[in-house]
């Protein structure tokens, strides 16, 4: 784990400890709607092949971002899920 990530799971814990108890098992579970997943797959292929225009890209980095940040949540409640098991 990068320095980086250990400060945010740091930072982000105690709001997670109290969001968490409740929501863990929603956010483990959670999926984008179809729709939302086909538009990143789309983004996705064009982002491979070099053919993003500029909204697109920033589009697409968002989606990124928020997918990131949802691995994080999901590996949060995980830990604590296990936690209280």
């Amino acid at each position: 784990m990068t320095l980086e990530m250990t400060a945010f799971d740091r930072g982000v814990r105690p709001v997670a400890q109290i969001v968490f108890p409740d929501k863990a098992k929603a956010i483990l579970g959670f999926q984008p709607v179809p729709e939302l997943q086909a538009r990143i797959d789309e983004l996705a292929g064009k982002s491979t092949e070099g053919q993003l225009t500029d909204a697109e890209r920033a589009e697409y980095e968002g989606y990124v971002r928020a997918n990131k940040f949802t691995a994080i949540l999901q590996r949060l409640a995980r830990q604590m899920s296990a936690a209280d098991a």
